[in-house]
């Protein structure tokens, strides 16, 4: 651990307070997390207000069972509904009130987000991205490795 520990506190600091300012945002925007997460992908990877379910679970960060529970309240609400397309393929749809609410949350986020990068040199956001990419490829090849240790 050695000199790393200070740098790594450092940035489980940055990330958890990231997460904690993306759950204000939700919150003062009147959504859940979940619901903001799932809004958030259908406007950013979609086209149209609907987006495959397949790329909601995996832009989300949320797993299948609480993205599945999540689309439940969401149309039950009659802000969501999921669409067979094909065999095994669906599609999330919002709802006229569904992309009311889209162009009221998880757009006006998006549009902070642009903000923030577009206020930041070009070279500045590509080696934001190209770092954060470096750092997620090694780690991802990492816990690989990860296994219980019985003794």
């Amino acid at each position: 651990m050695g000199n790393r520990s200070k740098e790594l506190r450092r940035f489980n600091y940055l990330m958890g307070e990231t997460d904690a300012a993306y759950h204000e945002a939700a919150l003062r925007l009147g959504l859940s997390d979940s619901a903001m997460r799932i809004l958030y992908a259908v406007c950013d990877r979609g086209s149209g207000f609907r987006c495959s379910l397949r790329d909601v679970c995996r832009s989300s960060g949320l797993s299948k069972q609480t993205v599945n529970s999540a689309l439940r309240k969401l149309e039950g609400e009659g802000l969501a509904f999921v669409e067979p397309v094909g065999a095994k393929s669906k599609d999330v749809c919002l709802t006229e009130a569904g992309r009311a609410l889209a162009e009221r949350t998880a757009l006006r986020l998006i549009a902070v987000e642009n903000a923030i990068f577009d206020g930041w040199p070009a070279q500045e956001v590509e080696q934001y991205l190209a770092l954060t990419e470096k750092y997620l490829t090694a780690f991802r090849s990492e816990i690989k490795n990860l296994h219980i240790h019985t003794e």
